[in-house]
């Protein structure tokens, strides 16, 4: 029995010390110790020895067993360590190789205009309001004062998901869920997107960017709607910037009226901007219609109001010199990276 415990051990030490990985020494480890190993089946038939033949034999077994233990686990240390070195060989980094400049991002030319715009009327005291891009019918229409027949309702014009729920048209709606929440006095901005059934072209795209503006108190007239957005146009677009108000018509407001401001490339003179009208028109605005007031339970005869809508992408550009609108939605880093 020694002589056989002794010839396994010797084969152990021999076949370590030609294990090149893991694998090798875990196979020679489950070979001597496993459940179906060498030693496992010596101690296993012991019961079959008279009990000195047991004592002494147990013992001959259990210190050969504690010496490959002590091999192997020898082995394994070694093997780590190697490994370890090997990995840190492959992964050295060499600190006086040049290193690589990180790419850095570009802010959207939309993000950075929606920003600036926001930022004019939160220095006027506005605050910002938001609402869901899928809406009601209810808030995108009916409480708008929209008539049933209005050909902005048409299936060509709006994204209809079901028939009382839509894609909103407009930021328009949150106007509406304004007044529902809040009382008077209320002065809100409200960024965001919206969606029409509009071909993509230079001009158009069936998704963009809004930014609806509301305030509601005792004894707001037209002079305040009109002292805001001028204040609003000289700070955007510089300081000599003249406003004019055409009369229009919205379902939502009444009087209604669009803004064109003085082309701030030609300062009126007229250009290839302003296609020499010397004009650019930027917004929708007019006085909260009585019948919009009503939806938020207010008194017509106590509370008025004004509101105003202007297009982001408009604006963005008019102020950037962008010719086609499907530049800002293309992610094409070439165009994006010049907003830097």
């Amino acid at each position: 029995m020694q002589d056989q415990l002794n010839k396994i051990l010797e084969q152990a030490k021999s076949q370590l010390e030609t294990a090149t990985d893991r694998a090798q020494a875990e196979e020679l480890r489950v070979k001597l110790l496993g459940k179906k190993g060498e030693l496992t089946q010596i101690l296993k038939g012991m019961g079959k020895l008279s009990p000195e033949e047991r004592k002494s034999t147990g013992q001959m077994v259990n210190g050969v067993k504690g010496q490959i233990e002590s091999l192997l686990e020898n082995k394994f240390e070694e093997l780590k360590a190697k490994a370890k070195e090997a990995q840190f060989k492959v992964e050295r980094i060499d600190v006086t190789e040049p290193g690589v400049r990180p790419k850095l991002g570009a802010r959207h030319p939309l993000t950075v205009t929606m920003e600036e715009i926001s930022k004019v009327f939160m220095n006027m005291g506005f605050s910002i309001v938001e609402g869901p891009e899928v809406e009601t019918v209810f808030n995108n229409f009916d409480a708008l004062n929209a008539s049933p027949d209005h050909p902005a309702r048409d299936m060509t014009d709006t994204f209809y998901i079901t028939e009382d729920v839509l894609l909103r048209t407009q930021t328009s709606p949150v106007q509406v869920r304004t007044l529902l929440k809040q009382k008077p006095p209320i002065k809100v901005i409200s960024p965001g997107r919206c969606f029409r059934c509009d071909t993509p072209d230079a001009t158009h795209s069936p998704m963009f960017h809004q930014i609806e503006g509301l305030v509601v108190d005792e004894g707001i007239t037209m002079a305040d709607l009109k002292g805001t957005l001028d204040s609003f146009a000289k700070q955007l677009f510089g300081p000599e910037t003249k406003t004019k108000f055409r009369p229009h018509h919205f379902p939502f407001t009444e009087p209604s009226a669009e803004v064109d401001v003085s082309c701030f490339k030609c300062g009126g003179k007229g250009c290839r901007v302003c296609k020499g009208s010397g004009w650019i028109e930027i917004l929708g605005c007019g006085m909260v219609h009585p019948n919009v007031l009503k939806v938020g339970g207010l008194d017509t005869e106590k509370y008025t109001g004004f509101a105003f809508g202007l297009g982001v992408e408009r604006v963005a550009m008019l102020k950037y010199g962008v010719d086609d609108i499907r530049l800002f939605y293309e992610n094409d880093m070439r165009f994006i990276e010049q907003f830097k």
